[in-house]
This record gives C-alpha cells, sequence and structure tokens, in this order.
C-alpha cells in the first residue's frame, strides 16, 4: 500500500520536524536496539565472560543494516518484536549468535532505547526552546515602553506596555525549559536488570559474583553516557519516568497555548498580529480574512499534549507489580506524539514570535480611549486637593464615567475630561489640569523598568546557562 493510501500521523506528517520524527523511526529504535546489544556483549566480555572477538566485530559491522522488512517477517512468525530482530541480527552476524541478548530480557533494549531517545527529545526541545526564549527577549525589549491597555477578566484595567505583557509569556516559556532541564539532569538509564529486576540472570552469568553484576550495570550505563543505572526496577523502568516527561512537555502546551490565545485576543483587538504570508488565504468563503491559523494550531496541539499528560500518569498508577505489558501499545503511541506535538508548538511559537506585528497606531488609539477612565484616580485626587468632597466628587466621576461608556459603545469618542470639566463640582479645576493627566507613560507603573531588570538579569543568566543547547536541524516544517 502507498503513503497516500493508508493512514499516517498529522503530527509526523505536517507539524513536527524531520528531526524530531526520525527519532521515533523503527530504524532509529533498532539502531539502538543493536548498539545495546553490542554494548552489553562487550562488556561482558571485559568482566570475564568468553565472547569472542569475531562475535563482536560482526556485531560492529551491522549496527546500522538492519533490513526491517526481514524482521518484521520474523516478527509475524514469532509475534515477538523482540526475538524478531534478534533472529535477524544473528542471521547477519552469525558468529554472535549465542552471545546476543545474554541474560537480557525485552526490557534491556525497549526501555533502554526509549531513555535514549527521550534524552534526544529533551535535548532538541530545549534547544527549541531557547530560540522561543531569545525571540520574545529581543521583542520585549524593543517593546519595553509602548504603552497598552492591560485587561483583567479581558475588561480593560490599567495600562501595562507591550514589552511588560511579552515577558508574561517569556516567563512561562523559561519555567519550561528549566523543567526540561531538570527532567534531563535527572533521566535514569534502566540498565541490566534481568527479567524481574533481580539481575538473577547476570549473576549466574558471573557465577555468583555480585561484584561483577554491578559492575556490568554501571559500565553499560556510562557506555550510553548515563552517570548511573536507576538504583532498583522491576522488568521496566518505573512508568513515573515517562509520566515526569510528560509533565515537563505539558509544560510546553500550557505556556504554548497561554501565548498562542492571548495573540489571538490581541489580534482580535487588531493590536498585535501574527505573521501571514504574501499569498495566505484566511478563509475559502470571505477572502478579505486574516485568521489567526498558527496561534489557533498551537492551541489545538496543545489541547492534545495537555490531554496526553493524564495518560501516562495512568499508566504509571495502574502497572502490576514487576510488570504487565498493558503499557506497551500505549506507551508506543503517546510518547512519540507527545515529543512530535512538542516539537510542532515550539516550531510555531519561534515562527510566530519572528514575524510578530505591532500596530502601534491601533494600540494609541485603543489607549486613548481608556485614558480618561484610567485617569479618572488622579482626577480624584487633585479635586481632594482642590478642596472637594471626596465623596461627593467619587460619586461624580463615576455617573460621568458611566454616560461615557454608553456613547463610546455607540462609537462616540471618549468625552469624560469634557464632562467632568463642565460639572460644577470639578470648577476648581480647569480642563487643562484634567487633560495633563492623560499622559499614558505616567500610568504603567515600572512596567519598562521590570522588562529590563529581568531581561538583564535572570533571564540572561538563565540563558548562558542553556548555552550549550542549540536547535541542530532546520525545522523543514511548513507553519
Amino acid at each position: 500500500m502507498s503513503d497516500t493510501a493508508s493512514y499516517t500521523s498529522a503530527l509526523a506528517t505536517r507539524y513536527a520536524s524531520p528531526a524530531m520524527v526520525s527519532l521515533w523511526s523503527d530504524e532509529h529504535r533498532a539502531r539502538l536496539w543493536r548498539r545495546l546489544w553490542l554494548v552489553l556483549a562487550e562488556e561482558e566480555g571485559r568482566l570475564g565472560l568468553d565472547i569472542p572477538e569475531r562475535a563482536l566485530a560482526e556485531m560492529r559491522a551491522h549496527l546500522d543494516d538492519v533490513d526491517l522488512e526481514q524482521a518484521r517477517a520474523h516478527e509475524r512468525r514469532l509475534r515477538h518484536d523482540v526475538m524478531a530482530h534478534i533472529q535477524h541480527f544473528g542471521e547477519q552476524a552469525p558468529a554472535a549468535r549465542p552471545y546476543i541478548h545474554l541474560g537480557a530480557t525485552s526490557a534491556y533494549v525497549t526501555d533502554n532505547a526509549d531513555l535514549l531517545v527521550l534524552r534526544e527529545v529533551l535535548k532538541l526541545l530545549l534547544g527549541r526552546l531557547v530560540a522561543v526564549l531569545q525571540g520574545l527577549r529581543d521583542f520585549a525589549w524593543r517593546h519595553r515602553e509602548l504603552p497598552t491597555v492591560a485587561y483583567t477578566h479581558f475588561q480593560p484595567a490599567q495600562l501595562t506596555t507591550v514589552g511588560k505583557r511579552a515577558t508574561l509569556w517569556l516567563q512561562d516559556f523559561a519555567l519550561d525549559a528549566e523543567a526540561l532541564r531538570e527532567a534531563l539532569r535527572t533521566l535514569p538509564f534502566r540498565g541490566c536488570k534481568g527479567t524481574t529486576g533481580t539481575q538473577a540472570s547476570f549473576l549466574e552469568l558471573f557465577g555468583g559474583d555480585h561484584a561483577k553484576v554491578r559492575e556490568l550495570d554501571a559500565r553499560v550505563a556510562a557506555a550510553f553516557e548515563f552517570a548511573e543505572p536507576i538504583p532498583v526496577s522491576g522488568q521496566t523502568y518505573t512508568r513515573k519516568i515517562d509520566s515526569r516527561v510528560l509533565d515537563a512537555l505539558a509544560g510546553i502546551a500550557q505556556s504554548g497555548s497561554k501565548f498562542a490565545t492571548d495573540l489571538r485576543l490581541l489580534q482580535h483587538e487588531g493590536e498585535l498580529l501574527e505573521p501571514a504570508e504574501t499569498e495566505q488565504v484566511g478563509s475559502s468563503a470571505m477572502p478579505y480574512k486574516r485568521n489567526p491559523m498558527r496561534a489557533e494550531r498551537v492551541c489545538g496541539l496543545a489541547r492534545y499534549l495537555v490531554s496526553l499528560r493524564e495518560n501516562t500518569a495512568y499508566t504509571a498508577a495502574t502497572q502490576w507489580l514487576e510488570r504487565t505489558l498493558d503499557d506497551s501499545a500505549n506507551r508506543r503511541l503517546v510518547l512519540p506524539e507527545a515529543s512530535l506535538a512538542a516539537d510542532a508548538i515550539l516550531i510555531l511559537a519561534t515562527n510566530i514570535v519572528a514575524g510578530l506585528e505591532v500596530r502601534e497606531d491601533t494600540i494609541r488609539r485603543n489607549v486613548e480611549r481608556m485614558m480618561p477612565f484610567m485617569a479618572t484616580e488622579r482626577w480624584l485626587m487633585l479635586g481632594v486637593q482642590a478642596g472637594g468632597d471626596r465623596q461627593a466628587l467619587h460619586e461624580m466621576i463615576r455617573r460621568h464615567s458611566r454616560a461615557a461608556s454608553v456613547e463610546l459603545e455607540r462609537g462616540a469618542p471618549n468625552d469624560l475630561l469634557d464632562r467632568l470639566a463642565r460639572d460644577p463640582g470639578f470648577a476648581r479645576l480647569d480642563a487643562a489640569a484634567l487633560r495633563r493627566e492623560l499622559e499614558p507613560r505616567r500610568y504603567v507603573g515600572r512596567a519598562p523598568e521590570q522588562v529590563a531588570e529581568y531581561l538583564e538579569g535572570p533571564l540572561n543568566d538563565f540563558l548562558s546557562s542553556l548555552s550549550g543547547f542549540a536547535v541542530r536541524d532546520q525545522a523543514g516544517v511548513t507553519v
């Protein structure tokens, strides 16, 4: 059946990068399995088992020439994927047949390979997060002083700045990067634990020598650049590890969705727009439309990824004793899909941030419409200082504000200042005195300073600590 006549994951074909897709490919997994078998045999030989050099040489010669179709033919017959690959490897390296998988159980290759892949996933995603952080940092710095209406309950509140709002998104993504770095730092290796985690098979191979069994476990972990293997396991490593990784990936989804949702709201207001291609079509029926399609896609992918977090929690909670197999099919779906979804979200976020369009004239008009309301507290204080009664002045401002709001909703300009200037209660103040209180920059508080302090302090230090992570691929996807 051709690729176009069969179902494929949209995450793999439309949204995620080739780099992430390749990490979860059958070919990559098979090559990892062969490396795991080779390292196991090498270290068993170094610790005293009689494993001929010819066997090791044949294994080394066939690490990468896996014939997946041949392996699948074996699996159809054996109904066991690991045994199928053992058979195929043994056909290519006949001198190694007696030593491939010696003392191991299936989880030696399946679990350890999954952990190797997850380590690369976390590294790739950290690199993508660095790109998002750098893009938002530059955007926040450029617009740190640009006043804009802040919203609570999506109702106009006091002013903030465009850059300060961007630091809210920035800080969320920085927290995700911290979580990923911690997940990467603490990711264990399963190592060589045997059928039920007791290492009984290895103890038998080494004639009851506990020290050699411990050494084998440590050496295999070190060969794959893990500090140490997980201290104890059943047949599989605890599925809480998967759940912890999904917690970090779901955090990316949460931050991405918050950022994208805010952008969708701001694009509705005409203040901030995601990038759009010259010939991009917003609607098949309404040619004039410019929809926030990338932000909407982020939200859709994020919702899917957050839902997968619950799945891994259930898997960790429902494992039986030393192992059960109901996790296997589930993990084959969830771990790759979650990784691809997180990858797609960060690719989209990076693309959006790089092309954000700031409509300063619209922002300024929206600020001007709201400024008389923002200034009411200052006007109240001025009226009191001029000898007015605070409670009476408060009621006048409330009454005129409501009336001005009604007219504003009908499309009229905000005439609150004129209404107050005509009111006898504010006779001690002229309109010029009231108008001087309408300078927006007086109402943004420490927003510009907060942006500068965060970018030049905590964020700069954090990005410096992540300097070793960089995106090593071109995304290669259409966003």
